[in-house]
C-alpha cells in the first residue's frame, strides 16, 4: 500500500491517490477523505486493477459505503476497470488525521474543528460516536451521564472556540448533531448554534 509520499509509489499510484483523496467526504463535503484523513493507502495490482484502503471516523460510520462508492466511481472514471476498497480499522483513525487544510475548511464551514490534544491528554472515549462518554458530559464542565469508569479516562474540559466570533464561551447543546461524529454546541457571546467536530 502507498501514500502521498511513499517514494515507492508509481507515478500512476501517485496520480490515483490524488484523485481518490480528493473525493469529497459525504457527510462533511468540505473536506475531502484525504484532509479528513481516512484515505490510508492505495495499490496499483496490474493493468487496471487498484486497492484502496479507508479508515472510517468510527467503526460503525454510515458513511464509509458512500466514501466506498465515491471513489470506486472516480477511479473506474479514470481507467481503472476493477477497483477493491477495503475497511482497515487498524491502526484506528483519529482526530490527528485530520490534515492542517482539513481544519481550516472545517473551521470556514462554521464548524468547531478538533481540538489538537496535548500529549497524555484525556481524549474522547471511542465509544463517544455510539452514545458513550463525552468529555465535559453533557453541558460544558458537567457530569458524564452514569458517571466516570473506574480506571478510565479523566474528562478534560478545554474551551471550544466558536468559528463565528472566536469567542470560547461556549456550552454543549447536545453530544450528538447532524452526525455522530459531531457535538451540537451554542456560542454564549453572540448566540449562535454551531457544530464540533469531537475529538477522539
Amino acid at each position: 500500500m502507498v501514500t502521498a509520499d511513499a517514494p515507492a509509489a508509481t507515478a500512476l499510484e501517485r496520480e490515483l491517490l490524488r484523485l481518490a483523496g480528493a473525493v469529497p467526504d459525504p457527510e462533511l463535503p468540505v473536506v475531502s477523505l484525504a484532509e479528513l484523513g481516512v484515505l490510508r493507502g492505495l495499490r496499483v495490482l496490474g493493468p487496471g486493477r487498484v486497492t484502496v484502503e479507508l479508515t472510517p471516523t468510527w467503526t460503525a460510520c454510515p458513511a464509509i459505503d458512500t466514501m466506498a462508492a465515491d471513489v470506486t466511481e472516480v477511479l473506474k472514471a479514470h481507467g481503472m476497470a476493477e477497483v477493491e476498497v477495503r475497511t482497515v480499522l487498524a491502526p484506528a483513525w483519529s482526530t490527528d488525521a485530520i490534515s492542517p487544510e482539513g481544519h481550516r475548511k472545517l473551521a470556514a464551514a462554521g464548524v468547531a474543528p478538533p481540538r489538537r490534544l496535548p500529549p497524555g491528554a484525556a481524549r474522547t472515549d471511542r465509544s463517544a460516536a455510539a452514545g458513550g462518554p463525552v468529555a465535559g458530559g453533557p453541558v460544558a464542565g458537567g457530569p458524564v451521564a452514569g458517571g466516570p469508569v473506574a480506571g478510565g479516562p479523566v474528562a478534560v474540559d478545554l474551551a471550544i472556540r466558536c468559528p463565528r466570533c472566536g469567542s470560547t464561551d461556549t456550552r454543549l447543546l447536545s453530544r450528538f448533531s447532524s452526525t455522530a461524529c459531531k457535538a451540537l454546541r451554542r456560542c454564549e457571546s453572540c448566540r449562535e448554534p454551531f457544530d464540533h467536530f469531537k475529538e477522539v
